[in-house]
């Protein structure tokens, strides 16, 4: 698989890969998360003209979506029932992680991605959304608390740090 930065002549593709996203989150019981038409062709074209959005594509084809984002990130500024891991040292954010349903091994490409980029990700996630919790735990990230969206919604905090060798 290869990486690299969205386009906005990506934008199709990565709303449909949002709305499959969408659906495999709802088969697994999280009818909340990206409700609505979240996230939007907006909120894509946002992240691509700053430079944040990524897509996977395995043999020429897009097959995954994602957000990293360098901190500090103001939702994080305060975390209730825990704390980061580390509080002060700069972070990479990963937001807006969707694939194709087909597609295997997209989260241990994403941060082996994003690793090369920092030693420290902080990700939240909803309540809901089992199938992130999984996947991150599986990953090595460590829960540390409770953040909340500027929109006021909860969401549960992630955080790993590696030692660069």
């Amino acid at each position: 698989m290869t990486i690299r930065y969205t386009t906005m002549a990506d934008m199709a593709t990565l709303l449909d890969i949002s709305n499959e996203a969408k659906g495999i989150m709802r088969r697994d019981g999280n009818m909340e998360q990206w409700a609505g038409d979240y996230p939007s062709a907006e909120v894509f074209a946002n992240d691509i003209r700053h430079g944040v959005s990524y897509v996977m594509e395995h043999d020429g084809i897009i097959v995954a979506t994602f957000a990293a984002i360098p901190g500090p990130d103001p939702t994080y500024a305060t975390i209730y029932n825990g704390k980061w891991i580390d509080a002060n040292r700069p972070y990479l954010v990963i937001h807006r992680i969707a694939s194709r349903a087909e597609s295997h091994g997209v989260m241990n490409e994403m941060l082996n991605f994003c690793f090369t980029m920092t030693d420290n990700i902080r990700i939240d996630t909803h309540r809901d959304n089992h199938i992130m919790q999984h996947l991150l735990k599986k990953h090595g990230f460590e829960y540390c608390g409770i953040i909340y969206l500027a929109n006021g919604d909860e969401r549960l905090a992630y955080q790993k740090i590696i030692k660069k060798t």
